[in-house]
């Protein structure tokens, strides 16, 4: 079984990651959509809701599980046998980002290789960051984040 790891801390889960997933599920058997718990941060939405949002997108999807995870991604891969990191690119500047954090973990597990997508065009432009700005401005994120996430928002 192919399988990937998208990790990252999804507050919120975005359309952008959610049209990353999408386009992944024809390319990998399994998905795991891997939110990073970092306890010295505090987010917009806690572990829980966001574990749970994002299942609300996925409901009835046995390709894709979602769980939450501490420590190093690549030992999340280890874990559950991912062959794969999935991650997005909207920009040159994530790409340099991006490259750095690949390096280093082919260097500490050269048996898991990151898989880049590029963001499509629509969606590029969406952040987590800008949406939780948006939200605690009190503006629509309706455009933004999946109905189920927007749900939890509420």
């Amino acid at each position: 079984m192919i399988t990937a790891v998208f990790p990252g801390s999804f507050d919120p889960f975005t359309l952008a990651h959610k049209d990353l997933v999408d386009r992944s599920l024809s390319l990998f058997d399994r998905v795991h959509i891997a939110v990073g718990v970092n306890s010295s941060k505090k987010g917009l939405m806690d572990y829980a809701q966001r574990k749970a949002a994002i299942e609300a997108v996925y409901k009835g999807n046995d390709k894709v599980v979602v769980d939450t995870f501490t420590g190093l991604t690549i030992s999340y891969c280890q874990q559950v046998g991912a062959q794969f990191i999935l991650r997005g690119l909207r920009n040159t500047k994530d790409m340099e980002f991006e490259n750095a954090i690949a390096q280093s973990n082919l260097i500490l597990a050269p048996e898991i290789e990151t898989y880049f997508l590029m963001s499509r065009s629509g969606t590029a432009h969406i952040s987590s960051t800008i949406v939780r700005d948006i939200w605690t401005n009190n503006g629509s994120v309706a455009s933004f984040v999946p109905k189920e996430v927007l749900a939890f928002l509420k």
